[in-house]
Formats: structure tokens, sequence, C-alpha cells
């Protein structure tokens, strides 16, 4: 296989130590290898870094492993005309005699022959904003299992003001547990701090507040609204950062947003999953099977059958499904014209999932050209068929039935 590159690196990364397999061409052709193991700390990668610098590496390519890749990564950023992030499912050694060193020097050898593609970087401005939106939405996710909870006390205590009340977790409902946790056990005093549209539900309300809620309820209920106090506290300020951070991104927002079924915090993550720099993804199709929103293809003697999808960018791939289904509830816009589409043959989720694809083509081609998102309209797909061939269509499928029929077009 001919070789592309001359002066390569691969580096081999574990938790504790990375492994660096230097493979560099000399002017007589002969191929030099060197290795060398150096630890994880910074002074460890500096000294890697050195080793590299004075092999004369142009090219360093290291495994994705886990989040230890990421020190190396950083350490080495900006040193090397080349610095490549492989997925290790690409660069599987051989089986046999695997060792730290033969791995280190089987992806130099791959990258030298240009055997194996590099990652999706994006630059640290975009990093950090990931790191908080990533963070947030775990602190979200963490708010929702809390008010799960919640729940799950107030049904052991007998308590069915779900039954009653749309959500466990309102203004009034607040109130009614804190009165309880106060040691208010009168169904009628509770149900009187109903407040806004539950006022209407005062008779059901007493009746689902009579329970048995006890001082061991209590004790946990205040705990977990505690937790939920603290986890709203500690959303709003990750809120209030990043919408700092993204002051410098804030025509890419406007740009997102204007899609349907976008909500700023949407918005948030896509651009910090995704960067603003489309130049990074040659075609929209690559865009989307970067983000597991693309169907995969197999084929094997001539027979090709459904492989699903890839598993993308999970942060980013959950935004934009939640981001799809919202779309499809958008009355009127074409996204709900083609999840009602898709949904009818294929089913609610893969008809999420093209919806979700569909906002990831539109958003490469709007975050390419600057322009804001002008919806065609949910009759885009009736507009797109001659009349005259559906109404032959139609005519076939009532005559199937027994009836005839008969054409008159009326005058334009």
């Amino acid at each position: 296989m001919k070789r592309i590159r001359d002066r390569v690196a691969g580096l081999d990364v574990h938790r504790d130590t990375v492994v660096a397999c230097c493979r560099v061409v000399d002017p007589s052709g002969e191929v030099e290898v060197t290795k060398q193991s150096f630890s994880t700390t910074r002074k460890g990668l500096g000294e890697l870094a050195t080793f590299l610098l004075d092999a004369g590496v142009e090219t360093v390519a290291l495994e994705a492993t886990g989040v230890y890749w990421k020190s190396p990564y950083y350490a080495l950023e900006g040193l090397f005309p080349e610095l490549w992030l492989c997925n290790a499912m690409h660069v599987k050694n051989v089986p046999g005699r695997k060792t730290d060193l033969s791995d280190a020097e089987w992806l130099a050898d791959v990258a030298a022959h240009g055997m194996v593609r590099p990652s999706f970087v994006p630059p640290p401005e975009i990093r950090e904003l990931r790191e908080l939106t990533r963070y947030r939405k775990t602190q979200v996710d963490a708010r929702a299992r809390e008010i799960q909870r919640l729940e799950k006390v107030l049904q052991d205590a007998g308590i069915k003001l779900t039954s009653v009340a749309s959500v466990v977790w309102s203004v009034s409902s607040r109130e009614i547990i804190e009165a309880l946790i106060a040691g208010e056990r009168d169904p009628m005093v509770l149900a009187q701090m109903a407040k806004g549209r539950m006022r209407s539900k005062i008779a059901p309300l007493e009746e689902a507040l009579s329970g048995n809620f006890g001082a061991h309820h209590a004790i946990v209920a205040r705990q977990i609204i505690d937790h939920i106090d603290f986890l709203d506290s500690s959303i709003n300020a990750l809120t209030n950062e990043v919408a700092t951070r993204l002051v410098p991104f804030d025509q890419a927002v406007a740009i997102v947003t204007s899609i349907p079924g976008i909500s700023r915090t949407t918005a948030e993550i896509i651009v910090a999953e995704t960067g603003v720099d489309m130049s990074r993804f040659p075609t929209p199709e690559q865009f989307c099977a970067w983000a597991g929103v693309a169907p995969a293809s197999y084929e094997s003697a001539g027979k090709r059958r459904s492989a699903g999808t890839r598993h993308g960018a999970p942060w980013l791939r959950r935004a934009l499904v939640e981001a799809a289904r919202a779309g499809a509830r958008t009355k009127g816009s074409y996204y709900s014209a083609q999840y009602s589409r898709i949904a009818r043959r294929r089913g609610p989720n893969k008809a999420a999932v093209a919806v979700a694809n569909s906002m990831m083509s539109t958003m490469w081609h709007l975050l390419t050209t600057g322009a804001l998102y002008q919806d065609p309209g949910a009759d885009y797909f009736e507009r797109r068929h001659d009349p005259s061939v559906e109404a032959k269509r139609l005519a076939r499928r009532i005559e199937a039935l027994g009836f005839d029929v008969s054409f008159n077009q009326k005058a334009a």
C-alpha cells in the first residue's frame, strides 16, 4: 500500500500512561521506528511533546479512549501540523500479540498509509461551551428524577395529588407539600391552598389529599425539595454562564432557532456540540451521519438490508430528536407534514429521526449561507404532485370500492 505520510507518530492512550511510536522515513527510504512510554501528568506530557518534536514528527494520531485522550490532545494541540483524534473502532489491531507498543506502532502505520480519518474536535471555546451545556443537561435530568422521587413518596403516603393536578411540581403542589411537611393533615385546609385553575378542583382535591403522610415521609420530602431548589440554582447559574459565552455566536443561535421546534436551549446545545464552522463537514449528508441521524448501510452478496443509524454524537442526537418531536407538533409546518407522512408507514420513532435528519440538513445549509429558515408549509408534499395524476390515483381507489367517477376540471 502506498505510503502517504513519512513522519507520523501513533499514541496509545491510557489513564496513567501514553505509549508513543514515531515512524519516520529517512532520506535513504529506510523506516526508523522509535517507541517510548510516558506518564499522563503535566510533566510526562511535556516530555512526550519534546520526544515527538525531536523526532521531527508532522502528523500525530491518537486513539479516542474514554476521556483519557483529552489531556494528551490538549497538551499537543498547536504543536504539529496535523493532530488527529481517531475512532478506536477504526484502528483496531489484528488479533494476536496485543501490547501497548504494538498498538501505538499499528496506529502510526495506518495513519502513514491514510487508512484512518480524524474525528471532529471543536476549537477550545466551543469545547468549553460544550462542557457547560452537557453538565447543565445532567442537572436537568437529575431534577426530573427528584420530582419523580417526590411523586413516589406521595404515592407511598396515599396522597393522590397527581390524580387531580396535572403535574406533581407546581406552585400549588409545592405549597401543599410544604404544609404536609410542616404537619398539616386536614384535607380541607390543604385543598384551599390550590391556586389558579386548580381552584375548580377543590372537592376532588380534598379526597386526594386524605392519606397517611407520616414523619418519615416529611423527612424524605424535605430533602427532595431542598435538592430540587439546589438544582434549580445550579441550572440557572449554568444557563447564565452559557448565555455569556454564546454572545459571539448570537447570529448562529438566531439562525438555528428560526427552525420550528428548536428552542433557545436546544439551539445552545446544537451550537455547543457542532460549532458554527460548517466547512468541517463537506456535505450535509456527512453532517447528519456524524450527528447519528442518518441511516447506515449494510450490503452483502448484493443484498441490502436496514442497518439503523450510527451512534453518532449522543448529546446532540438526543437534543435533535426532542426538537424533531416539537417540530412535529408545530401546526402548519413542513416538519409536521413530514412527520405525519412517515409515522403512518414507519412508526413515530423512525419518523422523529427522519425529521431530525431534515433539521440537520437544513441547519447545514442555513449556517453555511447565513440565511434564516423559510418554511415550505404543510402543503409542500401536495404541491409537488401533479393534480391530474393525483386525481387519477384517487379515482382508481374509488372505483375499486364499486363507484363510478367522472372529472370536471374547475376553471382557473
